[in-house]
């Protein structure tokens, strides 16, 4: 019975984002979200709704993997301020990734393969299987992987959903911080300083995803003689 409800719960959340999306669509909506100031101006028309518009958008976003959640962050920390903008896009963002990954755990591949490529699904799932919360972590913690895409596939793996909101607790933030902090004029980085950033994130992925499993174990054999 509870599993029902959850289902039907799952199935209007769905209804609704859809026809939110439809709603975007059809105003013109995706036709703006490549420029900061362009989304900026968006929203503030939607005065006094622009917070409410702002989290919708952001939600949206996980869903709809071409809109650009960073992009939206800037403009709305433009906007609002660096930390409403920053709780707003984190709250949406940590709620539409439980709303996918659940979709995707209950309705399975009809569901993924409706939003996520088959090339995709290819590159990242067998990882998934294998990594887990390793790879998932190291996913959400940097920029450049298609985060929300592997938030579905998640959803195909037996990972908890317990475990699986953790590490989203703990490793989507902060690349949301960063775009809020610059879209706020709070951080300002140098082209190069950027370039380097990327480098050592690259190299520090490829590391982790290697040593990983050597990793864990040092790590819970240390934990293991403290306690």
């Amino acid at each position: 019975m509870k599993k029902r409800r959850w289902i039907i719960t799952l199935a209007v959340v769905a209804a609704l984002l859809s026809v939110a999306a439809a709603l975007l669509y059809r105003n013109g909506f995706f036709d703006i979200i490549s420029s900061v100031e362009t989304l900026q101006v968006y929203m503030e028309d939607y005065a006094p709704y622009s917070h409410l518009i702002f989290f919708g958008i952001q939600l949206l976003s996980v869903i709809l993997a071409p809109i650009p959640n960073n992009m939206i962050a800037l403009a709305g920390a433009a906007l609002f301020g660096v930390w409403p903008a920053f709780f707003l896009t984190f709250g949406a963002v940590l709620l539409g990734s439980m709303v996918v990954f659940s979709l995707a755990r209950l309705i399975g591949q009809p569901f993924v393969q409706r939003f996520v490529s088959q090339k995709v699904s290819t590159r990242y799932l067998d990882l998934l299987h294998n990594k887990r919360g390793t790879f998932l972590f190291l996913v959400f913690l940097f920029p450049f992987f298609p985060d929300d895409l592997i938030c579905i596939l998640a959803g195909l793996t037996d990972i908890k959903p317990l475990h699986f909101f953790l590490i989203t607790l703990l490793a989507r933030p902060w690349g949301l911080l960063v775009a809020c902090l610059l879209g706020g004029s709070s951080l300002s980085l140098p082209v190069p300083a950027m370039v380097a950033l990327c480098v050592c994130g690259v190299v520090l992925f490829v590391v982790c995803m290697k040593y990983a499993d050597r990793l864990e174990r040092k790590l819970l054999s240390w934990i293991r003689r403290k306690t």
